[in-house]
This record gives C-alpha cells, sequence and structure tokens, in this order.
C-alpha cells in the first residue's frame, strides 16, 4: 500500500510526461489477449481514460481475431492464414465487417462510456477513411491501403470523443477489404502527425533470447532493425509487427512502442512513468 508521500511522488514524477503529451495524438493499436480478457479489457479502457482526462487525444483502432474465428467456426468455416494475414473470401468479409464494425467496435465504445468516458465507434470505410485495393489474389479480400483520409478521426477528437476505429476499407466502388490492424495503425498514425503509436501484443517486446524476459530490448533504432531481423531476433509474426513500426517512424511518428497487453496498466507505465514495460523504435 503507498503511502501519501508515496503517491503524490508518482503524480510528480508523471508530470513531464503529461506536459510532453498535452494537447499530442496518440494512436493505441489494441488486440490479442488483453481483448479477450475482461479484467484487462475494462484496465485497459480506463487507462484511455486517463490519458484523454490528462489532455491527451487518444485514438483507438482494434483488431478482433478471437472473435472473428469464434464466428467462423460457427459457421462451419475454417480460419486461414499465410504470412499472418487471413485469407478472406466473400463471405469472410462479410464476417470481419459484422464482427469488427459491429460486435467488437460497439462493445468497446459502451464499456468507455460505462467507465464515464466519451467514444464513439468510426469504421473504415466511413468518410472513406481507409482505401484499399486488393493486396493479391492469394488473401482474397484482404486490402492494400492507398490512401487515408483522417478528417473524420479529426472531427471525432475536436468534440471531445475518443475515436474507435474498425480496421475495413473499401476500394472506390465500395466494395469491402480486411486490413491488419497493426497495418491500419501505423498509416493511421502517420497521416494524424500522432506523437506515438502504442502496439498491444501478447509478448513483453522484442527479446534477445525468446524464452527470457529478462533479454528485453528497451529501445531499437530504425536503422538496427534489419540486422536484428537477419539474427533472428526478430521473428516470425512478429516481423510484419516490426515493419509496421518502421513504417510509421519513416512517415513521421516520433516514437513507436510494442508492449505486452497482458501486463495490466501497460501503457500507464509506458507513457507517464521512466520505466517502460516495452520496446521502444526511435
Amino acid at each position: 500500500m503507498l503511502s501519501t508521500d508515496q503517491r503524490a511522488e508518482v503524480l510528480i514524477q508523471a508530470l513531464p510526461y503529461i506536459q510532453r503529451y498535452n494537447g499530442k495524438i496518440v494512436v493505441i493499436k489494441y488486440g490479442g489477449n488483453a481483448m479477450v480478457d475482461e479484467c484487462l479489457k475494462k484496465a485497459v479502457m480506463g487507462d484511455l481514460l486517463l490519458l484523454t482526462l490528462v489532455g491527451m487525444k487518444v485514438v483507438l483502432v482494434h483488431g478482433g481475431g478471437p472473435e472473428i474465428n469464434e464466428l467462423l467456426s460457427k459457421l462451419g468455416k475454417k480460419s486461414e492464414f499465410i504470412d499472418g494475414l487471413r485469407v478472406t473470401d466473400e463471405e469472410t468479409a462479410d464476417v470481419v465487417q459484422m464482427v469488427l464494425a459491429g460486435k467488437v467496435g460497439k462493445s468497446l465504445v459502451s464499456l468507455i462510456q460505462a467507465m464515464g468516458g466519451k467514444a464513439i465507434g468510426l469504421c473504415g470505410m466511413d468518410g472513406h477513411m481507409l482505401q484499399a485495393e486488393k493486396l493479391d489474389e492469394v488473401h482474397g479480400f484482404v486490402g492494400e491501403i492507398t490512401q487515408v483520409n483522417v478528417q473524420p478521426i479529426l472531427d471525432v477528437l475536436e468534440k471531445g470523443y475518443i475515436p474507435v476505429i474498425s480496421t475495413v476499407a473499401c476500394d472506390k466502388d465500395g466494395h469491402a477489404y480486411n486490413i491488419n490492424a497493426d497495418t491500419a495503425a501505423a498509416r493511421i498514425a502517420a497521416e494524424l502527425k500522432a506523437e506515438s503509436l502504442i502496439s498491444m501484443t501478447d509478448i513483453r517486446g522484442i527479446l534477445r533470447d525468446p524464452k527470457d524476459d529478462h533479454t528485453l530490448i528497451s529501445e531499437i533504432q530504425v536503422s538496427e532493425a534489419p540486422a536484428l531481423m537477419r539474427q533472428g531476433i526478430i521473428s516470425g509474426g512478429m516481423i510484419p509487427k516490426v515493419e509496421c513500426c518502421i513504417e510509421a517512424i519513416r512517415r513521421g511518428v516520433d516514437r513507436v512502442f510494442i508492449l505486452d497487453g497482458r501486463v495490466p496498466h501497460a501503457i500507464l507505465i509506458e507513457c507517464l512513468t521512466d520505466e517502460g514495460v516495452g520496446t521502444m523504435f526511435r
């Protein structure tokens, strides 16, 4: 139990970070176990609300893989992935749109509001926020982002709401495409000229030894990433996540973090303390 003096010290230590981020946009990519566990979900939404109350402009970009898998299974469809991307036929595209823009997005909005916050759900198709074209024939209705219109997001932020964005895009003819949430968050953060992009995952960050959490690399310069990939330190499903981090940095985002979403209040620790709990790309 913290004493009164200790609590005051915690607040004082957070002051420089609050000043740094005041009025700045922070994009949170939300997924993984933090999205499935109800206690963690409530903690994350509370963190976002607190960041908003201390002056940050928070944008939440979410996935929903487990929920999509669950509904597809009920429909008798098997989930298939190639290179970390969901193979999406026309029926699966409908399910993705239904789950992300419907069930998942609205449940997050409802939770934020139940905790006293203000949130509005947006889909990448709204206001042509995310425009895309087909990535390739192998993945089906998986889109490659061709254009981002952040005006709807800015309008929502200006009114004091947290935008909760589901990553479904459309092409110029209105056809829906499934967009990888990491990719969408990186492009949105870049177009918003965000101060930071925070990607929540199911591991601590980049580890030199995947079996040892104590080997966490706390900071990586973008120029160091290719060597870490060649050494196998960045491998498997972490490669596309890191590539999205690099893309965001190169497009102008100041700092990008990969955090363990299973750690309660990881966002607050990373944003408002000296400690940090994940890997920062600069």
